[in-house]
């Protein structure tokens, strides 16, 4: 297949139409691209080689438009010289350096229109490759969003799970049976200097806040029946 015919078929391809009917939808996508690509690159050749031969076109239609004129010159010195015979194949020449500018235009035309319909199907083929990148992205997004799915599911409904927590909730009970027998031994205990006087002061607190607690409603009472 030529690249224009392949470049022709890419272009005018329905990319989902194409996912809608594939089995493994993810490497349809890579081939689509890796075609797009080399034909990217095939396209982009022969559009290097059309300017290469547009410039070859053109140097040799100048070296034309040279000769015709040096010829003309030549022509009308050959005249006011009396030299119709020189002037005769001065001519000849002219004409011919006429007809090949000619042909070089006719050429040049050609290479410019397929210049033109090259950089239109430049433009359209990457854009499809665009919008092929595009799909691939999605795909490989929903891929990993499903794969990180199943694993969830499967590490939620998996039975180890459920017993490593039953064994934490053992652990955490056999850790307030030990705490529970713990307070036990201090239960009947005699109290230590420290906690006695760490009583003390603790009843000098309360007491001091039950004052100023007394007062507090005493001035409000006092206030009151004042009104």
């Amino acid at each position: 297949m030529g690249v224009f015919s392949r470049l022709s078929d890419i272009i005018n391809s329905n990319i989902n139409s194409m996912l809608d009917k594939a089995e493994d939808p993810e490497k349809v996508v890579r081939l689509i691209i890796q075609e797009m690509e080399d034909t990217l690159v095939e396209v982009r050749s022969n559009a290097a080689r059309a300017l290469a031969d547009r410039k070859e076109v053109t140097r040799k239609r100048n070296e034309f438009v040279s000769r015709g004129k040096e010829w003309e010159v030549k022509a009308e010195l050959a005249i006011s010289k009396g030299r119709e015979d020189l002037a005769r194949g001065a001519i000849s020449a002219r004409r011919k350096a006429a007809e090949m500018i000619d042909l070089l235009d006719h050429e040049l035309k050609a290479i410019d229109e397929t210049v033109g319909k090259t950089n239109e199907d430049l433009e359209r083929l990457q854009n499809k490759l665009k919008e092929a990148r595009a799909k691939q992205r999605s795909l490989e997004i929903r891929r990993y969003a499903a794969s990180d799915s199943v694993r969830i599911s499967r590490q939620v409904n998996d039975g180890r799970i459920e017993e490593a927590l039953s064994k934490f909730d053992r652990y955490e009970h056999r850790i307030d049976e030990l705490e529970a027998e713990a307070e036990s031994w201090a239960l009947g205990r005699p109290r230590t200097l420290e906690e006695e006087f760490s009583e003390l002061e603790s009843e000098d607190a309360v007491n001091a806040e039950l004052e100023t607690l007394k007062k507090r409603v005493a001035n409000r009472t006092s206030t009151g029946g004042q009104g």
